[in-house]
């Protein structure tokens, strides 16, 4: 008997999402990964194939890097205001497979008060 680890499982429910959740030029897709030690999050054109722009903790902003909740707050704050400065406004969010709930809520809700729309 064989068993589904969990990045299977994260990878397979990301597979389905993105199947719904497009980027586009007039509404690039917002992208979410978190590991043990970084957050990571990056508008993306899936038209084009390109990176618009990105935040992460790996950032020289950021002076100590940690994947908690505080840190996914400050990387949707600085995201929206790169997204903004580019002249992006708008994105569909895309929470890679995660869960909707802390760290990537956090995020998601500094990215909405930063200035973003989805």
């Amino acid at each position: 008997m064989s068993t589904i680890n969990r990045k299977e499982i994260r990878r397979r429910v990301h597979n389905r999402i993105r199947r719904k959740v497009v980027g586009t030029a007039a509404r690039p897709r917002l992208a979410v990964h978190y590991s043990n030690q970084h957050i990571y999050a990056q508008v993306i054109d899936d038209a084009s194939g390109r990176t618009l722009c990105s935040a992460s903790t790996m950032d020289k902003s950021f002076e100590k890097a940690s994947s908690n909740i505080v840190s996914a707050e400050q990387v949707g704050t600085l995201l929206a205001e790169r997204a903004l400065a580019s002249s992006i406004s708008a994105v569909v969010f895309d929470r890679g497979g995660h869960l909707y709930h802390g760290k990537v809520k956090a995020l998601a809700d500094a990215a909405r008060a930063g200035g973003l729309k989805f």
